[in-house]
């Protein structure tokens, strides 16, 4: 069987409430999911999630290979690009074309994809993570009442800019998951906001009045001295990776004592998770991946010896997509349909309101005063004020067309 081709769609997560960070929020509650779509030449077609932008200069690496050859592919993917450098956005689209590739590879073996990767059970421990710094204080509570209606003991909550605040959400969300466990898991994730004079101050000021599990992204992902600093100085584990690319990128972090938890966004696709757990597994430490929709990382996450707890998002999955998993027990449970187990509905796609869409900022767009910020909340002044750049974007959203590009052989 070759790659003869590839497809390129565009649907959208509905969350039906606000989602952001520290850095941000999308009042509208819906968020853009790109969908890749791998053709053979057998029938079988293999689904990758995440952006994709330059498809079009990953594409030559893969097409006419056999996509059982997958980890190979991933590198000559990587090498296809080693001049021009392969992060960010390219770093993103071999993810996404390797996911599509594991997914194939499961779907001729006949199997689901935690069984090809040779995993014994197909339950995957999860944390609720709600994207939640927009909602007041009942939204927060009545939102983690139904993780914990799934059973779910651990979250994660988002702040950074107001400590008081911070540990008022982080033990509203405790009491609401108490009646799965005396002693909640809670993270709470600050998105880089932070600057490293910040860090250990407000840290300790939350560690006084909460018990957390860790930390995530208190400084900039890059900041081997300033993470190796707050994990010193706290008793909270120092949780980060999700945005760093390639293990070059990880190595000054694990070698300097800088993290706990080792984190992997899942839009970097299959082997990147596998190649970094291996990676924190022989540093003893745990990792953890990030969430997204549909899950795709939690067939490789059943098959990590060092799996931690899988970040889980919501229990809906994006328009258009169907998974073959459960979100019960606190955590995923995940079906026998070969592959990752996604179907893709192009019709229902196809169908999008073309009014609705994403925001092009959001959380997705880092403030000006991020890092620069003295107060421990984010106070009035000039410095802390969002610049009319940096405000949660209301500009009209991005249009939807369905497939918006088809490239290989006939």
């Amino acid at each position: 069987m070759k790659i003869t081709g590839y497809r390129t769609l565009r649907t959208v997560h509905v969350w039906g409430r606000p989602i952001g960070d520290a850095n941000g929020s999308v009042t509208e509650g819906t968020t853009e999911v790109p969908v890749l779509l791998v053709e053979t030449d057998g029938g079988l077609t293999g689904v990758g999630l995440g952006a994709h932008a330059d498809a079009h200069r990953i594409f030559p690496a893969v097409e006419n290979q056999d996509p059982r050859a997958v980890t190979a592919l991933y590198d000559r993917m990587l090498a296809h690009t080693f001049k021009a450098g392969h992060g960010g956005t390219v770093f993103g689209t071999v993810g996404a074309f390797d996911m599509a590739l594991w997914d194939l590879k499961a779907k001729m073996a006949g199997e689901p994809l935690w069984r090809t990767l040779g995993a014994a059970d197909r339950f995957v421990p999860g944390y609720a993570s709600g994207q939640d710094i927009a909602l007041d204080d009942a939204e927060l509570a009545a939102l983690y009442t139904g993780w914990a209606e799934r059973g779910f003991t651990g979250a994660k909550v988002k702040g950074g800019l107001d400590t008081d605040r911070d540990v008022v959400r982080l033990g509203a969300v405790a009491e609401a998951l108490r009646g799965n466990t005396r002693s909640p898991a809670l993270m709470l994730d600050v998105d880089e906001t932070w600057g490293r004079h910040q860090a250990v101050r407000l840290l300790a000021r939350i560690e006084n009045r909460v018990e957390l599990t860790w930390i995530e992204e208190p400084v900039r992902r890059w900041d081997v001295a300033g993470h190796h600093a707050v994990g010193r100085a706290g008793r909270t584990a120092v949780a980060t990776g999700e945005n760093l690319t390639g293990l070059e990128q990880f190595r000054p972090l694990l070698t300097g004592d800088a993290v706990q938890v080792v984190q992997t966004g899942s839009v970097w696709g299959v082997t990147h998770f596998l190649r970094v757990a291996l990676f924190a597994h022989g540093h003893d430490l745990p990792v953890s991946p990030a969430g997204y929709g549909a899950n795709p990382l939690a067939h490789a996450a059943a098959a990590a010896p060092n799996h931690l707890v899988t970040e889980v998002l919501d229990v809906s999955p994006p328009t258009g997509l169907t998974v073959d998993q459960v979100i019960a027990d606190g955590g995923i449970v995940l079906g026998d349909t070969p592959g990752l187990g996604i179907t893709v509905d192009e019709a229902a796609i196809a169908r999008l309101d073309r009014t609705a869409g994403p925001q092009p900022a959001g959380d997705r767009v880092r403030p000006s005063a991020a890092g620069l910020r003295l107060a421990a909340e984010a106070g009035t002044g000039y410095r802390n004020r969002p610049r009319e750049a940096d405000r949660t974007d209301t500009a009209a959203p991005l249009p939807h067309d369905g497939r918006t590009e088809r490239k290989g052989t006939p």
